[in-house]
């Protein structure tokens, strides 16, 4: 496997991003590319893909990479941009798509190996959650696997090092939409009204107090509205206002307590600006926690200047439904490079890398089969 491949397959895939499941033509290059492998795919969660590589015992490890792009309207002005206006591999998927074909290609020049591999490229990570789906649809009992492993780049930290993370690394999430209908007037007359705006103001003040008075001040968690739309014109009481928002926490106490208090607080505003209020909490994906025993094999069997300590990040992935199942460990690979101005964050639309840093995924991924005596 080569830098140059790597990156025609990365620069091939950052220009056809699609969405959540509807990945149509990324499932018809990655099948096409392991098929020229050598490898027998099977399609899974509508549009993800498995490939297999048996060894001489059953039970499995799993390497993992998500596909799916953001509806993001791409402005890095690269040769390579999307041709789908409007999406754009902005979260690194096409990146992590060119490392697992590239393993892929190094495990399948291996005559034999010791225990099974199986390839998972899944669907849907930004949303709703394609690891459930191929987790529901009985993928780890069918091919026995125990143990799985995942990396994803990571803009904050310096190129080519890999972030090390034990235990809790990402949060769980929830998100909420979130509807308060009070009664118009003329903004002349707002006793004859019922002002939606001015509830929704109080719950937003509230919600944000949640996490400074009824959760311990060293438990990170975070409350966020993200947007606000409602009222008809600026001489008139608003009728009705809408609000969305996410919740995250490593916590599932904290979790619930946060939830538990913005149903008080909107039943309290509710009664006290004679408005309705209705709030729709979405749970989404649990939290990441890596495996204490796959931390500490890995940290043991790279060299100090390899790797990176990190502290637990507020993004959610469904790479934790994985975990859930079998223990797993989630890496970060760093892509910032100030030099190349390559340090805009994730879901940015000016996120990009320099595609040299792939090989360093495909040497991490052999670093763990030959540490695991895969092959």
């Amino acid at each position: 496997m080569t830098k140059d491949k790597l990156k025609i397959y990365r620069q091939e895939l950052h220009q056809i991003p699609e969405l959540a499941f509807d990945l149509f033509k990324t499932h018809q290059y990655v099948d096409e590319k392991l098929k020229g492998l050598g490898y027998q795919t099977e399609t899974v969660a509508k549009t993800g893909l498995i490939a297999v590589k048996k060894g001489r015992i059953k039970e499995a490890i799993a390497f993992r990479s998500d596909m799916d792009a953001l509806p993001v309207t791409e402005k890095t002005n690269v040769s390579f941009k999307s041709r789908h206006v409007g999406n754009m591999h902005a979260c690194g998927h096409d990146g992590h798509m060119a490392m697992l074909l590239g393993f892929a290609e190094y495990v399948s020049q291996l005559k034999e190996i010791n225990q099974t591999i199986v390839f998972i490229f899944q669907p849907a990570e930004e949303g709703p959650g394609g690891a459930k789906v191929i987790i529901e649809e009985g993928v780890f009992e069918k091919y026995h696997i125990q143990k799985i492993f995942g990396i994803h780049l990571y803009p904050d930290l310096e190129e080519g090092l890999y972030g090390l993370v034990n235990g809790p690394m990402m949060a769980q999430n929830g998100e909420f939409n979130l509807k308060v209908t009070g009664l118009s007037a003329h903004g002349a007359q707002p006793h004859f009204g019922h002002d939606a705006i001015l509830a929704a103001s109080n719950l937003v003040t509230q919600y944000h107090h949640i996490v400074s008075r009824f959760i311990d001040p060293l438990d990170p968690v975070v409350v966020t509205i993200g947007t606000i739309s409602g009222g008809e014109a600026r001489n008139i009481i608003a009728q009705e206002v809408k609000l969305t928002g996410t919740i995250r926490s490593f916590n599932q106490l904290n979790y619930d307590t946060i939830k538990q208090k913005m149903r008080e607080i909107d039943q309290g505003v509710s009664i006290a600006y004679d408005v309705k209020v209705e709030n729709d909490i979405i749970d989404y994906y649990p939290p990441v926690i890596n495996d204490g025993q796959l931390f500490e094999m890995l940290k043991s069997s790279l060299d100090a200047k390899q790797y990176q300590y990190l502290k637990p990040m507020m993004f959610a992935e469904d790479f934790a439904f994985y975990q859930q199942k079998v223990p797993g460990m989630f890496v970060m690979l760093g892509t910032r490079n100030e030099s190349l101005g390559y340090v805009h964050p994730l879901h940015s639309c000016y996120f990009n890398f320099k595609e040299d840093v792939l090989i360093k995924g495909v040497e991490l991924y052999i670093h763990i089969g030959k540490t695991l005596k895969l092959f």
